[in-house]
């Protein structure tokens, strides 16, 4: 079993800058926010509903889905509209683009697709899939998104596997190769302006089912080797944000039975933080996936991840569609944070760390 080591959260926060005045709570919080819309150009109810929201400064981000994108023209609209509306901190815009399965943006709207990261690495060199990359990157800022969701960091080694192996989305099994392919893919998006999320902490390639559709227990398929792409990242400060999965293993569920990595302090504040290292922001995957949503309520979900060490929840509002869903969830962190003030203080610090990770968006 991996060393856990335990942090403390005061000893943290000493190294949070004092909060300004004009820092509310609310704002604070709002940046911890980042939803998916209904809508696909700037007249569309849902699009208008995140506009106020940004302009508010409830809000810190939006994640697209292919159903937001009805042509290149209509989302670069979207994404300057949202821009426009949260002119004090930019907003997230965010996309997953790994070439392959999961794109939102297609050939089908004019936009050159690329091959699965499997793909890439048997064709191509690190050097020779950075240059591919750093064309589907300058497409993607060109669109005006400031946020992709890649690289894949799960190593390939059940090659049964539901949700990685089976799109070919890991460059690999081996740790060593995967490091290298997804520094290329970060390189060439940072060259772009872009920023990435290492995903799906602590290691998804190993798992036996797919955590959209529910329940995923990696306790005995798991392996240490799968935290090594996160470890040398790290240690070579090429991790933007690291993407947390909901993936169960017994040893770090706090003797639950049921909680993922996602809403785990053991592992998020235990292992990613403590033993890795990682003092950036910590990004959830989707929390409306099945793995989540037929075990937790939104209010269990949002109060369980802040207090594991979640910076940023991330919702697609596609599970059942709420149009007052990034309030609701800001109704739920603001009132937890004033009824206990190490709630807050979370709040503070991953505020804090957002808007240092936002800063290179200016």
């Amino acid at each position: 079993m991996l060393r856990i080591v335990s942090i403390s959260l005061l000893a943290a926060l000493l190294t949070v800058p004092s909060i300004a005045a004009d820092e509310t709570l609310e704002k604070m919080a709002g940046q911890m926010i980042v939803v998916g819309f209904q809508g696909d150009s700037v007249g569309d109810a849902g699009v208008k509903a995140v506009e106020a929201e940004l302009a508010a400064g409830r809000l810190g981000g939006v994640m697209f889905l292919k159903t937001n994108v009805a042509s290149l023209p209509a989302v670069r609209e979207l994404n300057a509209l949202f821009r426009e509306a949260s002119r004090d901190l930019p907003p997230f815009l965010t996309l997953d683009q790994e070439g392959g399965a999961v794109e939102r943006l297609t050939e089908a709207v004019g936009f050159t697709e690329i091959a699965n990261a499997a793909k890439i690495a048997a064709d191509n060199s690190p050097e020779e899939a950075e240059a591919i990359y750093a064309k589907m990157a300058a497409g993607i800022a060109a669109e005006g998104f400031s946020v992709n969701f890649g690289p894949v960091a799960d190593l390939n080694t059940n090659p049964n596997n539901q949700i990685i192996a089976r799109f070919g989305r890991s460059f690999s099994a081996d740790p060593n190769v995967v490091t290298a392919y997804d520094t290329a893919f970060i390189e060439a998006h940072r060259a772009a302006g872009l920023i990435t999320a290492l995903k799906h902490f602590p290691g998804h390639g190993s798992s036996t089912a797919d955590s959209h559709e529910g329940f995923v227990d990696i306790t005995e398929s798991w392996n240490e080797a799968e935290l090594e792409p996160y470890r040398a990242l790290i240690a070579a400060n090429m991790a933007d944000m690291v993407m947390v999965g909901h993936l169960y293993h017994a040893d770090y569920a706090d003797g639950d039975g049921e909680t993922p990595s996602s809403l785990s302090p053991r592992w998020i504040d235990g292992v990613l933080r403590g033993e890795l290292g990682f003092g950036g922001v910590v990004i959830s995957d989707d929390l409306e996936m099945g793995a989540i949503r037929e075990h937790f309520t939104t209010k269990e979900t949002v109060t369980k991840a802040v207090r594991a060490g979640m910076d940023i929840l991330l919702f697609s509002n596609t599970a059942d569609y709420h149009p007052e869903l990034s309030r609701e969830i800001l109704a739920i962190l603001v009132s937890e944070a004033e009824a206990d003030s190490e709630f807050q203080a979370r709040i503070k610090a991953s505020y804090h760390r957002i808007v240092d990770l936002k800063a290179r968006l200016q």
